[in-house]
């Protein structure tokens, strides 16, 4: 069986719900400590979201040189597949692992909506189950999920297919060109605001009648990962 390991740091919110979306797509989730330096072995990461060591610096600053990310790193450039949600997506940043960086919201205030994206890229490790051009919801809650990047970055990211995710209808946080998610160049680091983990379940995420489907529209983000696995 695949095994999915699910990061756990100081001030971790959705380590529990990631490891619960990875059991429900048919992997194995497998407890990862901040401290130590041992994947155990596991065939992908998951970096979740929450405020890692209280935000303090910036969000993520110190999880990414925590012990656990020099071996999060190191198996991001062998290809695992890693993929880093919300707070998660701003340690892959502060790793140097995606390029760019979060920002306070330009509204100034916490978000929290179910959000529609649109999915523009499906040949990542965690967007491979979905169509190109599909438009999902959601679950979005962060107060430091603006995405930012120089122009030159952004330009690259766009004329290069590295835009994963962007945000339909409503940018709820000021992120350029309405990014939601990005990806390494080789595709097995994915890094989003949104929070797939809540959308796995029918009945436990998005209102059905917003998202036009049964609510699960986040657990293809993690059956992507077990496909690209068994296909390597």
């Amino acid at each position: 069986m695949t095994r999915v390991g699910v990061v756990t740091f100081p001030g971790s919110l959705d380590d529990g719900d990631a490891r619960r979306a990875v059991r429900l797509a048919g992997a194995e989730p497998v407890r990862l400590w901040h401290g130590d330096h041992d994947l155990h072995g596991v065939d992908a990461v998951v970096l979740p979201g929450g405020f890692s060591y209280g935000d303090y610096l910036r969000c993520g600053a110190i999880a990414a040189i925590s012990p656990i990310m020099t071996e999060v790193v190191d198996a991001a450039r062998r290809g695992v597949p890693v993929l880093g949600i919300c707070n998660g997506f701003q340690m892959l940043t502060e790793a140097r692992l995606l390029p760019g960086g979060l920002v306070r919201n330009d509204h100034g205030a916490f978000v929290c909506r179910d959000q529609r994206l649109r999915v523009e890229q499906t040949s990542t490790a965690w967007s491979n189950a979905f169509e190109p051009g599909e438009e999902v919801v959601i679950p979005l809650k962060n107060g430091e999920g603006g995405y930012v990047a120089d122009a030159e970055t952004l330009l690259m990211l766009e004329d290069t297919g590295r835009v994963v995710f962007r945000y339909v209808d409503v940018n709820p946080n000021g992120s350029l060109n309405a990014i939601a998610g990005v990806a390494n160049e080789a595709g097995n680091v994915v890094g989003l605001m949104p929070h797939p983990e809540h959308a796995v379940e029918p009945g436990f995420g998005p209102d059905t009648a917003a998202a036009m489907r049964s609510g699960t529209d986040g657990l293809r983000i993690f059956t992507s990962a077990l496909q690209a696995v068994l296909a390597a």
